[in-house]
């Protein structure tokens, strides 16, 4: 009698809120790709053990963290900011595989020493500034990226609920992705481990094949790791 494949782990880290949409939405896409999603917040930790890692969207991150002139931002989630820096270089350093959401690809950028456009109101010309979680936004996809294979296509539409994005990139990292303004869409490293960037919110277009195949090209990289990573949580 075969025994059953352990699923892989997955953190996905959030605020800690009742209300989380982007968690719930997560946690289907991930055990609908044969992967066990776990919630981390700041208050709860991360896992003992994981496979991989979703770093989600949320509010944006304190502008002092990558624009060295700003003063001190008293309006950020400065713990979740923290929890979530510490979390990427624990993963980077491990070789864990993760996936970006958001504000979770901007945060790649920033670990990476890289900076983001604060506010991209006066820079789009061609898409729109406003929140829509439905596919409201074209974007062109590198020919030859690590996420152009696994969409298995070089154009798709994509939702927008973002105004920062990245600027300048961090080290070890390449852009995979822009939209009709030429911002950045996505973002992935160029050592070819699977750590990867996107600027919408896939576990909302779990309806497209595209945004599937992402969930469970994370779940495949996280299943093809020698052994899960340790943290104290």
């Amino acid at each position: 009698m075969s025994r059953a494949v352990p699923r892989p782990r997955i953190a996905v880290t959030g605020k800690a809120s009742r209300w989380a949409p982007g968690w719930w939405c997560a946690r289907a896409a991930i055990a609908l790709a044969g992967g066990r999603a776990l919630r981390a917040t700041p208050r709860r930790g991360l896992p003992a053990a994981l496979d991989g890692l979703v770093i989600g969207g949320g509010d944006d991150i304190a502008t002092d963290l990558y624009l060295s002139d700003a003063a001190p931002d008293a309006r950020a989630d400065r713990e979740r900011d923290a929890f979530e820096l510490a979390a990427i270089r624990t993963a980077r350093a491990s070789g864990t595989p993760v996936l970006g959401i958001c504000r979770g690809a901007q945060l790649l950028n920033v670990a990476a020493g890289g900076t983001l456009y604060a506010d991209l109101g006066r820079r789009r010309r061609r898409t729109s500034d406003r929140a829509n979680p439905l596919p409201c936004k074209r974007i062109v996809l590198k020919r030859g990226s690590r996420l152009a294979a696994i969409a298995g296509r070089r154009r798709m539409a994509v939702n927008g609920l973002h105004h920062q994005a990245v600027r300048g990139l961090g080290a070890g990292f390449t852009v995979s992705a822009r939209d009709a303004d030429g911002l950045v869409q996505a973002i992935e490293t160029v050592d070819r481990t699977f750590t990867i960037g996107v600027q919408w919110h896939p576990e909302y277009l779990c309806y497209q094949r595209p945004q599937r195949r992402l969930f469970a090209a994370l779940v495949a990289a996280a299943r093809r790791r020698p052994g899960p990573s340790t943290a104290q949580g």
